[in-house]
């Protein structure tokens, strides 16, 4: 099985125990497409607008190319602090299209815990997302009962 981690950049500190995790259990990871430089984006940003748009539609191809090459997606949404306000279990817009695209193409979705009560709720849950509530276990044995 080959399961692409997907999540805002606040939670790439939460990836590695994931992914070792996973690995344990011979499942192939494949990683965020910035994880090995998580200031990817605020390189472009910093060299403006056009080299931005660049970089985000340049990750949004490449996040197909990766959903088209595993068998699911996992989605990490752990709590987000911004300015004060904490967003709980948060999916940002671009993971929010990542498990779009991987609706789309049919593959699983596994949502580390429960769908955040905001604007997208009902569109999230259209995905038929299996959510494990920080359960890795649930992730191979639903693979293992479809085999």
């Amino acid at each position: 099985m080959k399961i692409f981690i997907i999540c805002s950049k606040k939670f790439y500190n939460r990836i590695e125990e994931i992914k070792n995790i996973l690995e344990n259990k011979n499942i192939e990871i494949v990683l965020p497409n910035s994880y090995e430089d998580a200031n990817a984006e605020a390189k472009a940003y910093a060299l403006g607008p056009i080299a931005h748009q660049k970089f985000k539609s340049d990750m949004y191809e490449l996040s197909v190319e990766k959903i088209n090459d595993v068998d699911a997606v996992l989605v990490l949404n752990f709590d987000k602090e911004k300015d004060g306000t904490i967003y709980k279990n948060y999916i940002g817009g671009a993971t929010f299209l990542e498990m779009y695209d991987a609706f789309r193409l049919n593959k699983k979705i596994y949502i580390y815990n429960d769908i955040p009560d905001c604007i997208l709720y009902d569109e999230i849950q259209g995905f038929a997302p299996i959510i494990i509530n920080g359960n890795l276990d649930l992730i191979e044995n639903e693979y293992v009962r479809k085999l």
